[in-house]
């Protein structure tokens, strides 16, 4: 719960912060937003994940710093 709370308050501060990027409907939101609260998580619990190689993230194609999921994935 604590993973679903904590993302529905940053939709929120993102929706708030950028009002005029977001019309009136549906919208997918940042991924990176996700990867935050993963991230926070993590931390919390004393998990460290490793940092993708070069050669990892050439070969699933994204950044090495994130997000680690690509546009077309949809949850």
């Amino acid at each position: 719960m604590s993973n679903s709370f904590s993302n529905q308050i940053l939709a929120q501060i993102e929706l708030f912060t950028k009002k005029g990027q977001y019309a009136i409907g549906i919208h997918t939101l940042p991924k990176i937003l996700d990867e935050e609260v993963a991230m926070a998580h993590l931390d919390y619990l004393g998990v460290k994940l490793d940092k993708l190689t070069p050669t990892q993230s050439a070969y699933v194609d994204l950044e090495p710093s994130g997000p680690f999921k690509p546009d077309y994935y949809r949850y």
